[in-house]
Order: C-alpha cells, then sequence, then structure tokens
C-alpha cells in the first residue's frame, strides 16, 4: 500500500471554497469526502472514483478533475502531495 498523500490548497481554491460553502452549505461534506479520496489515491489505481486526468492541461492549472455530484475539484500532485487549484459546482443549465 503506498503511503498517504498530504492534501493542501492554494489560496485561489480556499476564495472559492469560502464563497461555495455561504452559499452552499453541503459543500463542506463534499469538500471532506474528496480530501479523504485524494489523500488515499488521487491518481485513481483502484478506479473506484470518478477521476479524470485531463487533456491538453499543463500541470500548473489542475491536471485532475475529482467529480463528486454536482461538485468539480481540480488539483495537480506534485510527488506525495496533492495541491487543490480549483472548486466548482457544476451548472444545471449547460445543455439546455
Amino acid at each position: 500500500m503506498t503511503p498517504p498523500f498530504s492534501v493542501q490548497a492554494t489560496p485561489h481554491y480556499d476564495r472559492l471554497a469560502r464563497r461555495l460553502l455561504r452559499q452552499h452549505p453541503d459543500f463542506d461534506d463534499y469538500e471532506n469526502r474528496a480530501r479523504e479520496i485524494l489523500r488515499a489515491d488521487p491518481y485513481n489505481r483502484s478506479r473506484r472514483h470518478n477521476i479524470k486526468k485531463l487533456e491538453g492541461v499543463s500541470s500548473d492549472e489542475g491536471q485532475y478533475r475529482l467529480t463528486l455530484g454536482r461538485w468539480r475539484f481540480r488539483y495537480d500532485i506534485y510527488h506525495q502531495d496533492v495541491v487543490l487549484k480549483r472548486c466548482s459546482l457544476r451548472r444545471e443549465d449547460t445543455y439546455r
């Protein structure tokens, strides 16, 4: 078993998370679940999570995306460190 990864957040992520938490009280539960998943398996080697490596995205822009329900978490991996870059809520009117 691989050792657990450390999960950190950028200041930009922290600002986005604070704003989302004010608007959506359930965001805190999803963020905690995302941190648990990323601490254990950020590469999704177990294939149990909805994690996708994004194509055409540089390593400083969040190469990976974790989807939990309507929530999206973008992050990068540097050795044993996972750095959260963005969090967002999928819009419901995207394909209407």
